[in-house]
């Protein structure tokens, strides 16, 4: 009987080891995609105050102005992390009458976030 009960012990103290990395990882991945998704918002708002006059800058819909792409399609033409520096030090190009706008890098980090989980399925280059 005493056998016995050690060995449950020992039973579930292994359970206890094995299954710990299992929920630390579970919650750490959890952790990573709240994360991600306060990126992404975070991306969106700046997108959206900044960008939304003249793109569209969601999944769906058209820009206002006909010479500023949607940033959807924005991997169809380079890479959207290749965008980091240009948002960093000041982004002019694009249509004429585009204003510069420069970013703090935790905003450019967050901005692109957002592109990434936007992009057409597809269009990426």
């Amino acid at each position: 009987m005493r056998f016995e009960a050690g060995r449950l012990l020992l039973g579930a103290a292994l359970a206890l080891v094995i299954a710990h990395p299992a929920a630390a990882q579970e919650k750490q991945e959890t952790q990573d995609k709240q994360d991600k998704s306060e990126l992404e918002h975070r991306g969106q708002e700046l997108l959206t105050t900044n960008c939304a006059r003249c793109h569209a800058i969601g999944r769906t819909g058209e820009s206002t102005h006909p010479e500023a792409p949607p940033f959807r399609t924005l991997g169809s033409r380079y890479p959207i992390d290749a965008l980091a520096e240009s948002l960093a030090e000041g982004l002019s190009s694009g249509h004429p009458d585009m204003p510069e706008f420069r970013f703090e890098i935790a905003d450019v980090d967050a901005i692109l976030a957002y592109l990434n989980a936007i992009q057409d399925a597809g269009q990426k280059p």
